[in-house]
């Protein structure tokens, strides 16, 4: 064997008495005879030749065995950041200045209703696709489609099965919105919450996110959801009757206090731009409902 130039030999050994230096007692298992170990045991080489530099210690693992049973178990995170716990969505504090509110700038949870075709879908998301803070879009009817198999369709007709879905689905938005405002991300809910309906109505919503979920109602006139329904496909799309039927309920709204946008002759960014008023006059003001 090869030794470096003035580096000394290792010591010989000696027959039953193992190596001579380099046996660690971690290599021990517990319980067993000092003299017992399993496999050969490395032994430290010979050190560096003059003028090169030693190689970094090897550390030494530490020995195996079941986690104690005092240590505390690893908290409950994702990764490595803590999530705090979703609550109730609380009340928009206005400003103490006198400046207008900023719903740009300011974590809010809004509530978009409208009959099939008002465009709540297009306008929630492109309001939160160019707001300051992060937003998202939480669509009462992209959850319901979670559902595959067995999927109750409304269209079908109302009953016991498509109600408690959709009770399923708005409880479900409610406690993503929840969450999604404990972390820091406002939220744009959008559903077509019928004024005379209750099983439909606010009070689930305001039960399942917090008081201090701010309704809009997006109502355009009866020809334009028409012209938008005719472009749907699948079972987004609804008869003219039903159409007809849902816009006029939807009249309701009218009297009930809560802040109305007609968006006949209004584009998404328009209808978007109308919204943050609406929204900056609701902060300012909390609506009572």
């Amino acid at each position: 064997m090869q030794h470096a130039v003035g580096s000394p030999l290792p010591p010989p050994h000696q027959p039953g008495h193992g190596p001579a230096v380099g046996w660690s007692p971690a290599a021990h298992h517990p319980g067993q005879h000092p003299g017992a170990h399993q496999g050969p045991v490395p032994v430290p080489g010979p050190p560096p030749a003059p003028g090169y530099p030693a190689p970094p210690p090897v550390p030494t693992p530490p020995p195996a065995g079941p986690r104690h049973a005092s240590m505390p178990p690893p908290p409950d995170t994702t990764g490595h950041v803590p999530l705090p716990p979703g609550g109730p969505v609380a009340m928009p504090s206005s400003p103490q200045a006198p400046a207008a509110p900023d719903p740009a700038g300011t974590i809010i949870a809004v509530l978009l209703i409208g009959p099939a075709g008002a465009g709540k879908t297009s306008v929630a998301k492109y309001w939160a696709d160019h707001r300051r803070v992060p937003t998202a879009h939480i669509s009462l009817d992209d959850v319901r489609e979670w559902v595959r198999s067995g999927f109750a369709d409304p269209q079908s007709g109302w009953n016991d099965n498509s109600e408690a879905q959709y009770r399923l689905a708005r409880r479900t938005c409610g406690f993503a919105a929840r969450n999604f405002l404990a972390n820091g991300i406002s939220c744009i809910l959008d559903d077509a919450v019928f004024p005379d309906r209750p099983v439909v109505g606010l009070g689930g919503w305001k039960r399942h996110v917090g008081p201090g979920l701010l309704p809009v109602v997006l109502l355009p006139g009866l020809d334009i959801v028409l012209e938008r329904n005719a472009e749907r496909s699948g079972n987004r799309r609804l008869s003219d009757e039903e159409v007809a039927r849902i816009h006029g309920r939807m009249a309701g709204w009218y009297g009930s206090g809560l802040p109305i946008i007609d968006n006949s002759q209004l584009d998404i960014p328009e209808t978007a731009r109308i919204l943050d008023d609406v929204l900056a006059r609701a902060i300012a003001s909390p609506p009572q409902w």
